[in-house]
């Protein structure tokens, strides 16, 4: 279970790091339009593409956290901070499907809760 829950865990790390990509480099693209659910020309907007930047960072934080405790942490630390890391990620999944997209939670939040609930149980 463990093996499982460490493939779960880096996963959600890496959806982290490519988020960061779209949503700070690429934001501004057709693909980004259709995946965030909004006009191309609302994306081209300065200040959105400022607001896309800054959601991208903390996804990038959050990645670098994930893969600090999976790679860096060893032990109960290790654990209880992928469990808090993948907690947030389900919280801020759950309200991006309240506030934006319910396809949020699928894609950010269902891989999330699988790992938190393999690391419970590991």
């Amino acid at each position: 279970m463990t093996t499982i829950a460490n493939v779960l865990v880096f996963l959600v790390g890496l959806e982290a790091f490519l988020i960061l990509g779209l949503e700070m480099f690429g934001s501004r693209t057709a693909f980004a339009a259709k995946a965030f659910g909004v006009p191309l020309d609302l994306l081209q907007q300065p200040k959105v593409h400022t607001l896309m930047a800054n959601q991208g960072l903390y996804n990038g934080f959050i990645g670098v956290l994930i893969f600090f405790a999976l790679f860096g942490l060893s032990g109960a630390a290790s654990t209880s901070m992928l469990l808090l890391l993948t907690g947030l990620v389900v919280v801020a999944a759950i309200f991006g499907a309240v506030t934006a997209s319910r396809t949020i939670l699928w894609v950010q939040g269902l891989p999330a809760l699988l790992a938190f609930i393999a690391l419970w149980i590991a």
